[in-house]
């Protein structure tokens, strides 16, 4: 896992093929089951007492039948930035706004990553999966999915740890279409007349290394909270004159950047054991002593939900899973 706690399991299957998958003695083995990618987005808050399970499946297809539309079907088990990487290379557009962030393929279309204005289910067209209640191959189209931000259905009560992603099929795009809606990333390409995918790709890594810690120097599960959706009301509150960041949505609602609340709060370095919310991006709890526990992080992300609340009335929740 990327926090980097020392925890174990009782049991750790890793599988190569959907045959593989198939194939596995589900009733006989340690309860509960969970099925990871990269470990990028948990927080194991103790040993886990059953099975986890992992995709190896590294395949990845291009359909090009001559049109403008390419469908991609990307196995699960396959890094998400490599995906990104290697379909800029090509000259795809619709995955560029998406470069940089870690997990994996599965992962991503569960968690319906986002970044700089683009969601991955805005790329996805259907996701295959194995059903453990009915033992078979099951396939969703996108809208099956009910994806919503960093949702889907995937993660509902009922349906969590039901579907297993073995595969997702993508539909990428020839016509440039590059989404500079986010003003620091228009300002990163200033000057750059009809940039390609992999141009738009080297300026989104660029501003996340100048915001994000690198998993190599700090553990980290990335963003930990959600932004916070408010009313015009609680809006106005938060900013009577308007200068706060924020994100008009289509049902008059506004999303308010968690980060620029924490910041306000003066959280910033704030530290529980060895667990610190990063100087450069608040909204990131790292390990920054390499040897925090999952009670360091517990205990500083309540501060954090305390400290946002009384000043702002606004109610934090964790992006990050917690197991």
């Amino acid at each position: 896992n990327t926090f980097r706690m020392k925890v174990s399991c009782e049991c750790y299957i890793q599988y190569d093929t959907v045959s593989e998958l198939e194939g596995l003695d589900f009733d006989s083995l340690p309860k509960p089951l969970l099925h990871i990618g990269q470990g990028s987005n948990l927080l194991f808050t103790s040993d886990f007492p059953g099975t986890v399970l992992h995709s190896n499946i590294d395949t990845l297809k291009y359909v090009d039948m001559g049109l403008d539309d390419i469908p991609v079907i990307v196995g699960s088990g396959v890094s998400f930035d490599s995906f990104v990487e290697q379909v800029c290379g090509h000259g795809l557009w619709g995955a560029e706004n998406l470069s940089g962030i870690p997990g994996e393929v599965g992962a991503a279309a569960v968690q319906n990553i986002g970044a700089y204005g683009v969601e991955v289910k805005d790329i996805i067209s259907g996701v295959v999966c194995y059903d453990l209640q009915e033992r078979k191959k099951v396939k969703f189209g996108v809208r099956d999915c009910r994806y919503a931000y960093r949702h889907s259905l995937f993660k509902e009560q009922g349906t969590k740890g039901r579907y297993i992603v073995t595969s997702v099929l993508f539909r990428l795009s020839r016509v440039p279409s590059p989404k500079l809606d986010y003003k620091g990333l228009r300002e990163a390409l200033e000057g750059v007349d009809n940039p390609s995918p992999s141009q738009v790709r080297e300026a989104v890594l660029k501003i996340r290394a100048s915001k994000l810690p690198d998993v190599n120097e700090f553990g980290s599960a990335g963003s930990f909270f959600m932004n916070p959706v408010v009313s015009k009301e609680v809006f106005d509150r938060i900013s009577p004159d308007g200068s706060a960041p924020h994100y008009l949505l289509e049902d008059g609602n506004i999303k308010v950047p968690a980060a620029y609340l924490i910041d306000r709060c003066g959280l910033k370095g704030e530290m529980c054991g060895g667990a610190q919310v990063y100087q450069k991006q608040p909204l990131v709890i790292v390990n920054a002593s390499g040897k925090a526990s999952p009670q360091d992080v517990l205990a500083l992300e309540q501060k954090v939900i305390n400290a946002v609340q009384e000043r702002f009335g606004v109610t934090l929740h964790p992006e990050v899973e917690h197991i």
